[in-house]
């Protein structure tokens, strides 16, 4: 598995199920990675690792209006690789507010 600093790296190799695992894995390690060396993650701002939702539900809003707001953008691409598209939006989940 990648290491999480490489998760851009990582985002860009998805093209099936398996490296789509293998990216949700990389992300599940960076936040755990980040909850380990800012505590708690501060609701006014990014953590150490660029974290900005530090919930499950936070993260989810946040790439479910990420994936809203970017879905024109991503017409093309998403049609082309469903895999990348999907993971691209668990990533946004991230960063996004």
């Amino acid at each position: 598995m990648s290491a999480p600093d490489d998760l851009d790296e990582l985002l860009e190799s998805v093209s099936d199920e398996q490296s789509f695992i293998a990216f949700i894995q990389a992300l599940g390690t960076d936040f755990a990675r980040e909850r380990s060396v800012s505590e708690p993650l501060s609701p006014y701002g990014r953590g150490a690792l660029g974290w900005e939702n530090g919930s499950v539900d936070a993260f989810l809003e946040a790439a479910g209006a990420w994936a809203i707001a970017s879905s024109r953008q991503a017409a093309d691409v998403s049609s082309a690789n469903v895999w990348q598209r999907c993971a691209s939006i668990l990533l946004a989940g991230k960063f996004y507010e």
